[in-house]
């Protein structure tokens, strides 16, 4: 019995073609742990739908993905000077984002990131005079724009993208190719049109694989029920029961995610309210399990194991039996299944 992950194949494939139609040469990412799915299976999907290229997020996983993809691998995290090295074909395309970067990658194929406002890696509006000489020696197959999700400031992603560009063709640098993250369809297609001898391509990951949310549903197997009654003890560190009720073992642990959680950049006053909320809960043992049985997410008993995970449910819901499934609430980037059932 094991945490599975089922997926409406056709509804999934069916979001990736609107996304793919979306946005013309699109370059679909396949970084961490494939966002849920797997770099073997998200690689099959790519050479399905025809792509000629595919993102990977580290050299290491460039390595081991490219047994699975035929085609261009583009490498996201930038070069550095002194990285471990790792074989790899001629068909890898490295990120660069210094000048000192460029020199250091003679005669491989790089795409040069710019600095955005994302502030994060990439060269500056001052460097790129220096940058002219640099790329004599490697074989540039363009720049790239990493651009952040949120603009707060009320700002425009293409005014951004189109000072960039504003600023490559002043340095006299070529502009046959722009990489771009975290832009809309029709920003996209504003872009395009403005610049009809740049060809704009869209790296997209989230979006293409995880966009559609009613695809995929994970789900923790139940392998055992057992019967407690309130000041009952169990477990590691032989808590009381509050309650009446039934301690219930699914699978489904730390091994696979569950229990993760990223932290989270929050906004207004409710978001921040039921924050302090569930820190307060937390102070005094309660965890809401990502389990959900009944109609209700239930709560963890104890913090969850290797492997799987008990809950508690109490006694006025239906008791759950043996080999029943529980829908799992998972983030699909920190999650590793057991199994993947296609429907």
């Amino acid at each position: 019995m094991a945490l599975t992950l089922y997926v409406d194949t056709a509804r999934w494939r069916a979001h990736q073609k609107s996304v793919i139609e979306q946005f013309p040469g699109l370059v679909p990412v396949c970084k961490g742990n494939g966002y849920g799915f797997g770099h073997e299976r998200l690689a099959e999907e790519v050479t399905r739908f025809g792509s000629d290229i595919l993102a990977v997020g580290t050299t290491y996983e460039a390595a081991r993905i490219k047994d699975w993809f035929s085609g261009d691998l583009l490498v996201l995290t930038p070069f550095r000077r002194g990285e471990e090295p790792v074989p790899l074909p001629d068909r890898v395309i490295r990120s660069v984002s210094s000048v000192d970067g460029v020199h250091a990658l003679v005669g491989a194929r790089v795409v040069i990131e710019c600095m955005s406002s994302m502030k994060r890696h990439g060269v500056k509006e001052s460097e790129l005079a220096q940058l002219h000489a640099a790329i004599e020696d490697v074989r540039l197959e363009g720049f790239a724009l990493h651009l952040p999700l949120d603009r707060t400031d009320g700002s425009d992603a293409v005014e951004e993208v189109i000072a960039w560009m504003d600023r490559l063709r002043s340095a006299r640098l070529p502009l046959h190719t722009m990489f771009v993250s975290h832009l809309k369809a029709d920003e996209l297609a504003r872009l395009q049109q403005q610049f009809p001898q740049t060809r704009f391509r869209a790296r997209i990951g989230t979006r293409l694989w995880l966009g559609d949310h009613e695809a995929t549903e994970y789900r923790g197997a139940v392998l055992d029920v057992t019967q407690v009654s309130k000041g009952d003890r169990f477990g590691y560190r032989q808590q009381k029961v509050a309650s009446d009720g039934w301690l219930v073992v699914v699978a489904g642990g730390t091994s696979h995610g569950v229990g993760l959680e990223a932290p989270k950049a929050l906004h207004g006053m409710m978001p921040r309210a039921k924050g302090v909320a569930r820190a307060g809960l937390a102070t005094v043992n309660r965890n809401l399990a990502p389990f959900v049985w009944a109609g209700k997410q239930r709560w963890f008993a104890e913090p969850p194991h290797m492997q799987v995970s008990i809950l508690f449910v109490p006694s006025d819901a239906t008791e759950p039996k043996v080999g029943e499934e529980l829908v799992a609430h998972l983030r699909h980037t920190t999650t590793q299944f057991d199994r993947l059932v296609d429907r």
